[in-house]
């Protein structure tokens, strides 16, 4: 039988990090350790590690835990971050890549990095321009493989800090998503779970290079790994 993967997850608060949490209990092919900067409420049945540590010291985490795989769900919202651009930054930017050095430099071969989709450096929107930076300062970290996530609008529980406009779309999800075809695909909802079953499933795969998925792809991940039980 071969080894469980040791997967470090950071951003277990989050929507998609808590999915990660949940989507690992009962699997015997993974370990999974998060790193926090606080207290994390783990689900009642969860067997795993959770280290809480300030940011500066999540290298010295990484190098004592010796994970394969970073999973990242960092990230912040605009409301969150009180519409300031630097503070939105300081998450969604400085953090990761932070934080991907770190796991870098402690031998982390593999990072899985929730994105979003429409992520373009040269977009005029804010929010797609930061992750479309982050997603190019990523790829100049040197991890042996990269992966790229690229969810459309996350449908899961939220705790009330969703806007107005995505409580809209997730309501009308189900009338508008099969009429996003061709390129406007990737931009139909897509549950948490999936993505974090799918971040999950990258994280095993071993060859190398950079690879980015949108929401067709992440639900492929997903299902591969469902298939492989555990």
């Amino acid at each position: 039988m071969s080894e469980p993967l040791r997967i470090a997850l950071v951003g277990a608060t989050g929507l998609i990090g808590s999915q990660v949490i949940e989507a690992c209990m009962g699997r015997s092919d993974v370990r999974l350790v998060a790193v926090a900067r606080r207290e994390v409420k783990l689900p009642k049945g969860a067997r795993m590690e959770l280290f809480v540590a300030d940011p500066d010291k999540w290298g010295e985490v990484f190098e004592a835990l010796h994970p394969t795989a970073l999973i990242s769900a960092l990230g912040t919202t605009w409301k969150k971050s009180g519409q300031s651009e630097e503070a939105f930054r300081a998450v969604d930017q400085e953090l990761v890549l932070a934080t991907a050095r770190a796991a870098k430099a402690a031998g982390i071969e593999r990072m899985v990095s929730v994105s979003s989709v429409g992520a373009d450096s040269r977009s005029k929107n804010f929010y797609l321009r930061v992750k479309g930076e982050v997603e190019n300062e990523l790829s100049k970290v040197g991890f042996k493989r990269l992966d790229l996530l690229r969810p459309g609008l996350l449908k899961g529980p939220r705790d009330n800090d969703r806007r107005l406009g995505e409580r809209l779309g997730i309501i009308a999800s189900p009338l508008v998503d099969p009429l996003l075809n061709g390129k406007w695909r990737q931009y139909r909802s897509i549950d948490a779970r999936t993505v974090a079953e799918g971040a999950i499933g990258l994280a095993s795969r071993r060859a190398g290079g950079r690879f980015t998925h949108d929401n067709d792809g992440i639900r492929r991940a997903a299902r591969e790994w469902q298939k492989q039980g555990g």
